[in-house]
């Protein structure tokens, strides 16, 4: 949050900024824009009243300077977040998300399930947009957190890339780092890995190995109910649509006669 002299001197900043761009603001209209601006950093704000005296048209507004703070707080666009909501239903990948990202994700992720990908992808934008718009009216920056994958190897790179990017800090990615290292996996470990991966390259303990086998009992039987749900929405469908044809052809029969 900005201080009175901060906002003072950012007041000064918008009409000078005002001036470059040909036209002029009044200290007051240019004090109500500092104002609104407080709550972000002032080296952000800075750069976004750099950004607009750069662009070829166009007059300065609370809108025009709002545009560009959004634009450098590192929320990735709909089409880039989705890719990333993608990465993040592989369950053997780890990838690093922001917050936004992941609650879209919660509300597309039946739709996903269900074999939709077009409509889940609506969905998923919906929302993010909408999550997006509520985060940035409130000022909030972005925050973004790692969704751990199964495979050790990919986490390592991931991590990495995350820290290389800037979007974790050194700490966080040496931290889920060194326990990789402290934490290795276990035999018994790599046998649930290979429930998921298909991949068993080590025995399970007999305890492990009667778990997995109640695991894998209820993965199929959730797979089967999957399927019988689909198979029942499609037979629906087929019905339904059955129906809609009988119904044109009665009517275009029923049109005919009266003529």
């Amino acid at each position: 949050m900005l201080s009175f002299d901060e906002i003072a001197e950012l007041a000064q900043a918008i009409c000078a900024t005002a001036e470059a761009m040909g036209q002029t603001i009044s200290a007051g209209g240019a004090r109500v824009i500092a104002e609104d601006l407080a709550g972000h950093d002032a080296q952000v704000i800075v750069g976004a009243l750099r950004a607009c005296r750069r662009e070829p048209a166009g007059r300065l507004s609370l809108g025009m300077v709002l545009k560009h703070i959004h634009a450098a707080d590192g929320r990735p666009g709909k089409d880039e977040a989705w890719s990333i909501a993608l990465a993040a239903s592989d369950e053997h990948e780890t990838v690093v998300v922001t917050a936004e990202i992941r609650q879209a994700m919660a509300a597309s992720a039946p739709i996903l399930d269900a074999g939709d990908k077009v409509g889940a992808r609506m969905a998923f934008m919906s929302a993010y947009e909408r999550l997006v718009s509520f985060a940035r009216a409130e000022d909030r920056p972005a925050a973004w957190e790692v969704s751990l994958g199964f495979d050790p190897s990919r986490r390592v790179t991931a991590i990495e890339a995350a820290v290389r990017a800037q979007l974790i800090t050194q700490e966080t990615g040496g931290k889920y780092l060194a326990d990789l290292r402290i934490a290795p996996i276990t035999p018994d470990g790599q046998a649930i890995a290979g429930l998921f991966t298909g991949e068993v390259r080590t025995q399970p303990t007999a305890h492990v190995r009667e778990k997995l086998a109640e695991v894998r009992s209820i993965l199929t039987a959730s797979k089967a109910k999957k399927e019988q749900t689909r198979a029942k929405e499609a037979q629906r469908r087929r019905v339904t649509t059955y129906l809609r044809k009988r119904q044109a052809r009665a009517a275009l029969s029923a049109l005919a006669e009266q003529k």
